[in-house]
């Protein structure tokens, strides 16, 4: 539940990227970016956690994914950025394929802060720790999230959830690493068979 530290970060994890491509090491890579101010933070303690977040979502895509995020066209940044937010924070991975993906399969095709709300509290009952989050804390990570999906052009500015348009590519690499993140985007059932064959 840690993702209240900005958005989807795409021009900074291209930044990062680039570099733990060219080093392999992502101690060398948090070195450089604190040394260099490369995302250039107006505070250290803002460029600590910047750098940690990016980093540690990052983290969640093998070498081939980097590669492919590196060199995509900005949608498909986009949606490999919103892969490793997904993989990386398994509240969002949930939410994402049984709220977002389900209302978009379903009649109304909008979130609202009512199915937040409304996930948020069955997750509390399995996880009584959810219980101790303040109603400040939730109505930040709320926004933090539906922010998270209009970066990643998964939702508009007034909420309606938008189909994903999921390139050849990035298709054959989720089937090839990890076939159950197809789930993580609004696509129909039919694409999904579709894509996994």
């Amino acid at each position: 539940m840690s993702f209240t530290t900005g958005g989807l970060f795409r021009f900074e994890s291209i930044i990062l990227a680039e570099l733990y491509l060219e080093t392999g090491d992502w101690d060398r890579v948090r070195k450089r970016v604190m040394a260099d101010n490369l995302l250039q933070a107006r505070t250290r303690s803002s460029l600590v956690r910047t750098t940690r977040e990016i980093v540690k979502r990052l983290q969640a895509l093998n070498e081939e994914e980097l590669s492919y995020l590196e060199a995509a066209g900005e949608r498909e940044q986009r949606y490999m950025l919103w892969v490793a937010v997904c993989r990386t924070y398994p509240f969002i991975a949930e939410f994402a394929r049984d709220v977002m993906r389900e209302r978009f399969l379903g009649s109304s095709g909008e979130l609202g802060k009512h199915d937040f709300e409304s996930f948020f509290n069955n997750k509390s009952d399995w996880h009584p720790e959810l219980e101790n989050i303040t109603t400040l804390t939730r109505n930040k990570l709320r926004t933090v999230l539906f922010n998270i999906m209009r970066e990643a052009d998964l939702l508009s500015s007034k909420n309606v959830i938008l189909g994903a348009l999921l390139h050849p590519e990035i298709i054959r690499i989720m089937n090839a690493n990890s076939p159950g993140d197809i789930l993580f985007f609004p696509v129909s059932d039919a694409d999904v068979k579709h894509m996994k064959s």
